[in-house]
């Protein structure tokens, strides 16, 4: 068949088809082979093609027409207003964070490190060796792979203090990713209409997860090294919350990091009021001026249920992460998991486990730090030079994000959409907040792409600020 003549004829029978009426009968492909002189087969593929491009219809046994123009109704969905009554929970969009950029933007708003930044040939041998086994074929264990249960068990256990009883693979609860382990924890350690702590600002994706368990969120507010113990006393008497929700070791979206004595205090708040404290250590693999140590690492009474993923680290495309808890918690979970979906895919976790456990992991973990502290330092860098009024209070020892402070008065929604027309996209911070925004804040990502194109985003955003009434 010739591609080619094809094309001629498919061009041709358009243009018919244009000046035709519709519902009017096109030639016999006998005759279309005679005019065109081409064969029947090349004949016929030019036919589909218009067929595809619904220019014209075949009907069987009768001959080939030029569809006509229809007129499409409007689907009227209205009648499910009725039949779904008011959500639990107000439905939100998607965050900022989770917006596709097209390549001819300044990118600062995302929540993942950039492709350059993973270890993408791991990954795909990991993937190539996966499939290759029986975890291709076979349904694993509700509670995970054996091997990757042991190696988030022995991940925390290397950093358990002397003197605290380690986990054990039999803690360990592996997930698609951490965000449904948020949503498993928050339905069962606290449950729909209950109180849960939670620092404020934190983790836009921990808020919805919160608010879709219908749990009722109290907020405890943090700053540039944690919340204050007090603090988190009153809001448990207050309260009669059981459940803490936090982020120790390089906050979302602050970059906060807990000294070891409020992590020992915490802790001694969460085990007086008969508490769990729930752990997302989400930047474990982001340290960058020091190696971050879990609050798990110091509990070993159940109080501390521990979440960890991979999936920023490995591959977004690899969503696997674990939950590490103790005692009847742990069985409350995996319940959970098992009614919501039964199990992680065995391929998936074949290959994090192949990553993880390869020489090269750590190498790549080297690297990633010097290449995150130099991203970091430009960026910072370069909003101090242009753009001063944004005002970067911490610069965090790891992790992927700055959380920059803009002057009073500062209207943060439309000083992003006087940045995106000009070429740069930033998240707002007013996302992280599970109550009102103490302040104008935006965050920036600084492990996303194109690094070489900071200077030129902060001049966006120091022109923004600049031309923006406050």
């Amino acid at each position: 068949m010739d591609d080619s003549s094809s094309s001629r004829i498919a061009a041709a029978l358009r243009e018919w088809v244009a000046a035709a009426t519709p519902g009017a009968r096109l030639p016999s492909t006998r005759e279309l082979v005679a005019r065109y002189q081409a064969s029947p087969v090349t004949v016929q593929q030019a036919l589909r093609t218009l067929t595809a491009q619904g220019l014209i219809e075949s009907r069987p046994g009768v001959g080939t027409f030029v569809r006509a123009a229809r007129t499409v109704r409007p689907a009227d969905h209205g009648w499910q207003t009725a039949a779904l009554r008011s959500p639990p929970a107000r439905v939100h969009a998607l965050s900022t964070a989770l917006r596709s950029a097209p390549n001819d933007v300044i990118a600062l708003h995302a929540g993942y490190p950039d492709r350059e930044l993973l270890p993408e040939r791991l990954v795909r041998s990991a993937l190539t060796r996966a499939a290759r086994t029986d975890a291709a074929l076979t349904r694993p264990p509700a509670a995970g792979l054996p091997e990757l249960q042991s190696w988030f068990a022995a991940e925390l256990g290397a950093a358990t203090r002397a003197g605290i009883t380690p986990p054990t693979p039999g803690d360990v609860v592996v997930l698609p990713g951490s965000q449904s382990g948020l949503s498993s924890i928050f339905r069962t350690l606290a449950g729909a209409g209950q109180p849960l702590l939670m620092e404020s600002p934190t983790y836009w994706g921990a808020i919805l997860a919160a608010r879709q368990a219908g749990v009722l969120v109290v907020p405890v507010p943090t700053g540039p090294t944690g919340p204050d113990p007090a603090e988190v006393a009153r809001a448990f008497r207050e309260s009669a919350a059981r459940v803490f929700y936090a982020q120790p070791n390089y906050a979302n979206p602050t970059g906060a990091q807990w000294p070891a004595a409020l992590r020992e205090q915490v802790l001694a708040v969460v085990r007086e009021h008969g508490a769990f404290l729930v752990e997302d250590d989400w930047a474990h693999d982001f340290g960058i001026t020091c190696t971050p140590t879990p609050v798990a690492a110091h509990d070993d009474g159940g109080h501390v249920v521990y979440l960890r993923s991979l999936t920023k680290s490995v591959s977004p495309a690899v969503r696997v992460a674990a939950v590490i808890a103790r005692g009847p918690a742990r069985e409350r979970l995996l319940a959970d998991r098992g009614a919501e979906s039964m199990y992680v895919s065995g391929l998936l976790q074949a290959a994090a486990l192949d990553v993880v456990t390869q020489p090269a992991w750590q190498t790549h973990l080297r690297d990633l730090r010097q290449q995150l502290g130099t991203r970091r330092d430009l960026l910072v860098a370069a909003l101090r030079e242009h753009a001063a009024a944004a005002d970067v209070e911490m610069v965090p020892a790891g992790g992927l994000n700055l959380w920059v402070r803009l002057p009073e008065g500062t209207d943060v929604h439309q000083l992003a959409y006087d940045c995106e027309r000009a070429g740069l996209i930033i998240a707002p911070g007013n996302e992280w907040f599970p109550a009102e925004p103490t302040g104008p804040f935006v965050r920036l990502n600084y492990a996303g792409p194109n690094p070489t194109a900071f200077p030129a985003g902060a001049r966006v955003l120091g022109r923004a600020l600049t031309n923006h009434p406050a």
